[in-house]
């Protein structure tokens, strides 16, 4: 019997957070370090799974599958494709810098008394830890209710990290920051739950289905993606779009998406920055990769039924979110905004349906995850030093803090897609890949392109340039712990914008079976090109041959 590695990614995140819960009050540091050495043991196993994950190999690998509720066709099945790959990854690869930013986060406040049984520190990493072990399993997932499980099952480490360890900037009351921070909390959870408990009748509907039709009911994406190939299963056009919209509600909320997405700028604001960056980096990217996964294979004909109406969605999205970035006078609900728009590209991408749209949609979830780390967790040292999330608190930073300006600047630069950073690569596939089936509605999503660039650029000139205000005089620059964190994402965001080939080389082949799952080809283009130095052109069409490359990034 092979090692279950992908078991293992999951079990040492979640046997890290025991371990730092359980270390004495009185040992703070210790805690940090146990949490830390348990994500950097997690990362060093997803080296391990991407090293042994082969691109060109079967569609799910390092698969392990064991019975678990007979009665009801509940297995324990894992197995990850090129995506789930990717984002595996991206969430080891986060994680550390997360803990380390946040290593001072849950100190109790000076002249507080100290608590022998309240454990706030150990409670903080070991909730990270936690959520880290969830969210892993739920990418490795192939059985439906046992991705069911996690994904609902995050929602409450999620509740405590956003109400139990909220921003302490702001100059408010400590009742109103806590009144805030409930508030917040209460609200993630609400929304959250509530598109778990739609998605819960849909999956209960799922099994009647296979149930009905195949004499047992079965949770197992495989099989039932292979059953439908088979003709062995037909549902009928209204129930699958039942069903598909069941599903698709509950990772609309988790994405989110334009109107579902309003917990997001409270939770984003009210959390601290190192939460902020796990709940829009991490967590949501679990909605989106579970409309890949889930929505669009097993319910095909109702994921092309409904893509109008998602794209329109995604385009409001897009530019709403935007719209309201440049306005916003928080730092931290500035960057929740800028996320929601982003989000809208990924999904634009998702249901346009083609190589391009879903392998950019693919590398924009890592892309954004990495740009966001880095701009929120610079965001988040300079909030520490002001004491304030305000941008009118701000000016004349760069002068004072160069080194802190010039990480923000490039975080800010990766977020609104300059060229040679990592999220470039992925929204020029987006809108290429809509364009070519869309064309209106790809031109329509170029508006949140220079929307991106005013609310980046008006940031960084309130609270970096101009005249130095008397309270930033004094702000000390980046420290040696802060740059440990701020320096290797900049290098990520460098790297991938300038050679993205690793990480398409994994996505493309996963993108590729989706597309043939859903039956969905290319368009075929008036000038088809066979060989355009970065970009080749070969799409799935009639007529035409295909090189499996997701808009081809070689």
């Amino acid at each position: 019997m092979s090692f279950p590695l992908l078991t293992a990614t999951a079990v040492v995140p979640a046997l890290g957070a025991v371990a730092t819960a359980a270390v004495p009050a009185a040992q703070r540091t210790a805690a940090k370090w146990v949490a830390l050495g348990f994500s950097l043991v997690t990362l060093a196993l997803a080296a391990i799974v991407l090293v042994r994950f082969d691109p060109g190999g079967a569609r799910f690998q390092l698969t392990e599958s064991h019975a678990w509720i007979k009665d009801f066709g509940v297995r324990y099945e894992l197995g990850v494709d090129g995506i789930a790959v990717a984002l595996l990854a991206l969430t080891a690869v986060l994680i550390p810098f997360i803990i380390l930013a946040g290593w001072h986060d849950a100190d109790p406040l000076e002249g507080a008394r100290p608590n022998r049984r309240w454990r706030p520190t150990q409670g903080f990493f070991a909730l990270i830890l936690m959520v880290e072990a969830m969210v892993v399993i739920s990418f490795e997932a192939t059985d439906v209710f046992l991705f069911y499980i996690f994904f609902e099952a995050m929602l409450i480490p999620m509740y405590f990290l956003i109400g139990g360890f909220g921003d302490r900037a702001g100059g408010r009351s400590e009742e109103e920051t806590a009144t805030q921070r409930s508030y917040a909390a209460v609200k993630f959870l609400l929304y959250n739950l509530a598109g778990g408990l739609i998605m819960l009748a849909a999956v209960v509907g799922l099994y009647a289905v296979t149930a009905d039709q195949l004499g047992t009911g079965t949770f197992s994406l495989q099989e039932i993606v292979q059953a439908r190939a088979n003709g062995h299963l037909d549902m009928a056009s209204s129930t699958e779009r039942l069903l598909f919209l069941g599903f698709f509600f509950a990772f609309a909320v988790k994405a989110p998406l334009w109107p579902l997405h309003t917990w997001l700028p409270n939770a984003m604001g009210e959390a601290t920055a190192p939460v902020a960056v796990l709940i829009t980096a991490v967590v949501d990217k679990v909605g989106t990769f579970a409309m890949l996964r889930f929505c669009l294979q097993l319910f095909p004909e109702a994921s092309k039924w409904a893509t109008p109406a998602i794209m329109i969605l995604a385009l409001i999205s897009i530019i709403y979110g935007a719209l309201l970035a440049i306005g916003q006078r928080d730092i931290k609900r500035l960057i929740a905004y800028a996320s929601i728009s982003h989000f809208g590209f990924i999904i634009l991408g998702i249901f346009a349906m083609t190589t391009q749209g879903q392998g950019g949609a693919t590398l924009y979830m890592v892309n954004h995850g990495v740009s966001t780390a880095a701009l929120m967790l610079v965001a988040g040292f300079l909030i520490t030093r002001r004491g304030s999330r305000l941008i009118e608190d701000y000016g004349g930073v760069q002068k004072v803090a160069p080194v802190l300006a010039g990480t923000f600047l490039i975080g800010g630069l990766a977020t609104l897609s300059l060229p040679g950073l990592a999220p470039f690569i992925s929204e020029f596939l987006v809108l290429v890949g809509t364009f070519s089936r869309y064309p209106v509605f790809g031109v329509i999503a170029t508006v949140g392109i220079v929307l991106a660039a005013l609310y980046v650029l008006i940031l960084y000139q309130r609270t970096m340039t101009g005249p130095v205000k008397a309270e930033v005089r004094s702000m000390p620059d980046l420290r040696v712990r802060e740059l440990v964190v701020v320096a290797p994402l900049i290098a990520l965001l460098i790297f991938l914008g300038v050679y993205p080939k690793p990480l398409a080389n994994i996505v493309n082949p996963a993108v590729d079976h989706t597309l043939s799952v859903v039956d969905k080809k290319d368009p075929r283009p008036e000038h088809p090109v066979t060989d355009a130095g970065w970009f080749s052109y070969s799409p799935k069409s009639e007529g035409a041959s295909h090189d499996g490359a997701s808009g081809g990034a070689k």
